[in-house]
């Protein structure tokens, strides 16, 4: 389990005691997760943790155990720590930090704190290759910081996937030296809206920010340290207003726009001439120098066709590729980009609306309408990421308490969260092996500063995190009884989760208004959305 169970002690009784004599000790393979415990172990005892050859603490590697799993066993005298790879010894190292006291997780010394480790033997590894959170920084801009941050939150709770929002119409977060006005322009907007309904009032407040190169390359590289896959998105061809208040020419009235101000979907999307599929795969290049990951998503949902059937030049075009209408646009666009991506050695990554045409066979589809996605995916043979908004949606409200902060969507309970599968029943075993695992997806619209994200996030991805790791069945009462000693923790690490008594004073946004749903009303939405995908 990924939250502890109240332990029980190992064999041989007793405790490990940390003190000034505890040294530490690793193979050539694990300096940086060395480094890593030393440097989270320190803070709160002000142990010296000095190297050793046969230290208290020793890390190492066993060919017996799973990439990412971990073997951790604590006598009186020592706590060992082995992993298949440096992965399942760094995820041992957290369940190692997580049978201390919670104060461990405090940032200066903590004093007349007792040190002792549980005399236990752990063995655990998780179920799902791909264990992740969605962090939309688009709609709202989180600093460089709070980006670290989260990645520290993610890593105590071993996922191991962050998919990175990085464009839409709202806001250009990533700099592109080759064409600079995308963050220049593309980076800021005038305003944001306030609420949820569609006449929401605008806040008269400029918002924005952007990622420089270098700032990409040590969150990434920071995140690499905690195994930790950064997968950037770039949306195309619809969201994508901010890239066109940069650059007119990318769309199909050619005339200019400004980054957009409001939720929602803009029927402003991308034309369809080489040109601009030219300057996205030159996005594209630049994208893959900064980021090493498997895969590059380029999102691929939501697009409105409007433009393109209206459109005297968009029609020219299905001429000249042979195509017979504008619902096929948004398959060749994506293939284009799909053939560079392949050739690079990558792999596309997109939204299930990518399954209303032919995909390529490396694509890799996130399911978030529902699991109509998934199944589809699976069943053409194609891996599968699960993200259903009816699950796993965190920007959601999170009860039906009209105290909620701007409430949205259909109310998501930390049990209806805690019961996520990624894994559809429909599937046969060898379908199922295309469900590389699952992410929790956080929106920002109504998130407009880390604070916010914090409540939305936890401790809902506390029950994500432990549904993707942990195999067999689940027990609700048992995890909110271990989720209680790990608030505890959060709380060192000044995490400002939503209580179970709803939102605290200073979390609620009254007077500003939301857009709720019945659960019957939001399936009847998503079953129309997947239509075309389910018959395929």
């Amino acid at each position: 389990m990924l939250i502890p169970r109240p332990l029980s002690f190992g064999a041989s009784g007793g405790e490990l005691v940390l003190d000034h004599d505890t040294t530490v000790s690793a193979g050539d393979q694990l300096g940086g997760v060395l480094t890593w415990l030393q440097q989270a172990l320190r803070p709160a005892t002000g142990l010296r943790l000095p190297p050793a050859e046969a230290g208290t603490i020793v890390l190492g590697l066993a060919d017996d155990l799973g990439p990412e799993a971990y073997r951790l066993t604590v006598t009186p005298d020592r706590a060992t720590i082995v992993g298949g790879t440096a992965a399942g010894v760094f995820y041992g190292c957290q369940a190692l930090l997580q049978l201390l006291p919670p104060q461990i997780y405090r940032r200066s010394l903590v004093a007349g704190q007792r040190w002792a480790i549980p005399a236990v033997r752990i063995e655990d590894e998780p179920r799902f290759g791909w264990r992740g959170a969605m962090l939309d920084v688009a709609r709202h801009f989180m600093p460089k910081h709070d980006v670290l941050r989260f990645l520290d939150l993610m890593a105590l709770h071993r996922l191991n996937t962050l998919h990175w929002h990085l464009t839409d119409d709202q806001g250009w977060r990533l700099e592109i030296t080759r064409y600079p006005r995308l963050t220049e322009v593309g980076g800021w907007r005038h305003e944001s809206q306030v609420g949820a309904t569609r006449t929401a009032p605008g806040d008269g407040r400029p918002h924005g920010g952007f990622y420089t190169q270098d700032d990409v390359r040590e969150i990434v590289a920071y995140a690499a340290e905690r195994f930790i896959t950064v997968v950037p998105e770039i949306e195309s061809p619809g969201h994508v207003q901010a890239a066109l208040a940069a650059y007119p020419e990318l769309g199909v009235t050619g005339q200019p726009v400004q980054v957009w101000t409001r939720w929602g979907i803009s029927t402003d999307i991308l034309n369809v001439e080489e040109s601009t599929v030219d300057f996205f795969t030159g996005v594209l290049d630049e994208v893959m120098d900064l980021f090493p990951s498997r895969w590059i998503g380029v999102g691929g949902d939501e697009c409105p066709r409007d433009q393109w059937k209206a459109d005297e030049r968009t029609g020219e075009r299905l001429a000249e590729l042979g195509l017979t209408g504008a619902e096929q646009l948004q398959a060749w666009f994506l293939g284009r980009l799909d053939a560079h991506l392949t050739a690079a050695g990558r792999r596309l990554f997109g939204w299930d609306e990518i399954l209303e045409g032919d995909l390529g066979p490396g694509a890799t589809v996130a399911s978030w309408r529902g699991m109509t996605g998934a199944v589809a995916a699976a069943r053409r043979g194609h891996d599968v990421v699960a993200c259903p908004d009816d699950l796993v949606y965190l920007d959601y409200r999170q009860s039906e308490s009209p105290d909620e902060p701007i409430p949205v969507a259909i109310p998501l309970t930390l049990r209806d969260v805690y019961a996520f599968d990624p894994v559809p029943e429909q599937l046969t075993p060898d379908q199922a092996r295309h469900v590389l695992g699952g992410q929790a997806n956080i929106w920002t619209e109504h998130a407009d500063s880390p604070r916010a994200v914090d409540y939305l996030a936890f401790p809902r991805l506390c029950a994500v995190a432990e549904a993707l790791w942990s195999t067999g069945d689940r027990d609700f009462t048992d995890f909110e009884t271990r989720l209680g000693h790990h608030l505890a923790r959060l709380d060192a690490l000044g995490v400002e989760y939503r209580h179970a008594g709803g939102p605290l004073p200073w979390q609620k946004r009254p007077g500003v208004p939301g857009r709720p749903q019945t659960r019957q009303e939001r399936t009847l939405h998503i079953a129309q959305l997947v239509a075309n995908i389910s018959q395929r």
